[in-house]
């Protein structure tokens, strides 16, 4: 894991101090950034956005998915908990915990706000920090590969009828128009975009051309992922800094399902037989979120200062030390789960 990835904690953290800081300073130039927007795409953020998501997508070989059914039991577990697990359990957290128990110390106008963003938070799994969370289990990378590329195929056809869902039975409008279009944007073009440009490196300079590009990337996803963050922290700065407590208590919710997913994929697969190697993986890709397009989605639909923006922006926060528990979780319990599978 590269210097950002291992502190990306602290990086996310130093950007919500720039942007509250920013916004008190210069609120003018954040109101002008969030209203500059065409058909309800923010256009600085729709940027930030594919700098974000393509460079992820450009690691993905959806020929992969021809290696499905070698491990097609940790893939249906996997896919199970991500699909009809994860989302509809992040429902019942948000609903029970933002909603009921927690209501008295939340903004009541910004109640519905959590639970959307919540909801896309856990409507849509990971597919680039998984490789890493994989290679420090050391996972069977041919399944993480192939799960991640079925992954992002079925994202492309279930996210937006998911959301639509579990907004609707959590009461929440559904502005059909602006999540359609925001599939597009932020998941169909951009993996097309990136198959694209992945199959012209390869075709003129093999796996070689590929590492390099990455390697050059990297660090531009990353630092499109903090400027967005203190664009939204700049905008959101005054109600932050009025009730800090909020930020701990939209984490409860999201540590709860992390831990849930995980182990209820980790131990599906000792029941089914899985190998270890698989498991590892299979329980780090259940749990983890695709927090990027998270907040892009909940930007278009709600708004750079809607509560539904400000909680994906907290599944940013507790991502990498939350999952590199996980797998050091995963890693002791090894023998434990040799010995019993």
């Amino acid at each position: 894991m590269g210097l950002f990835e291992r502190f990306l904690t602290l990086w996310v953290g130093l950007c919500i101090v720039a942007g509250v800081i920013l916004g008190q300073i210069m609120p003018s130039v954040f109101r002008a950034i969030g209203a500059a927007t065409v058909a309800e795409v923010n256009l600085p953020v729709a940027v930030l956005v594919w700098l974000m998501i393509i460079p992820m997508l450009l690691k993905i070989d959806l020929g992969a998915l021809g290696q499905v059914k070698e491990h097609w039991r940790g893939i249906a577990v996997t896919v199970g908990v991500n699909w009809l697990v994860k989302p509809f359990s992040m429902a019942l957290l948000g609903w029970i915990f933002i909603s009921h128990l927690f209501r008295p110390f939340l903004p009541a106008d910004q109640i519905d706000g959590y639970i959307a963003g919540l909801i896309l938070l856990a409507a849509a799994p990971c597919t680039a920090m998984v490789f890493v969370w994989s290679n420090l289990v050391d996972g069977e990378p041919h399944f993480t590969l192939s799960q991640v590329a079925l992954n992002d195929t079925i994202m492309v056809v279930a996210f937006a009828p998911i959301v639509a869902l579990l907004l609707g039975l959590s009461s929440i409008t559904v502005p059909w128009d602006t999540l359609l279009l925001s599939v597009v944007l932020y998941i169909v073009t951009p993996v097309i975009v990136a198959q694209l440009w992945r199959r012209t490196l390869l075709a003129q300079g093999g796996e070689a051309a590929l590492k390099k590009t990455l390697a050059r990337l990297g660090p531009l996803s990353l630092s499109a992922l903090l400027l967005t963050l203190i664009l939204l922290f700049g905008l959101q700065g005054a109600q932050i800094v009025a009730q800090p407590l909020v930020i701990a208590l939209l984490a409860a919710p999201i540590l709860i399902q992390v831990y849930f997913n995980a182990g209820l994929a980790y131990l599906m697969n000792r029941a089914l037989g899985v190998e270890w190697r698989v498991a590892g993986p299979s329980a780090l890709i259940g749990a983890s979120n695709f927090f990027e397009l998270a907040v892009a989605t909940a930007i278009a639909l709600f708004g750079f200062q809607s509560g539904a923006a400000l909680a994906t922006v907290v599944g940013v926060l507790v991502e990498v030390p939350v999952m590199l528990s996980v797998v050091h979780i995963v890693r002791r319990s090894r023998g434990w789960y040799e010995r019993t599978a």
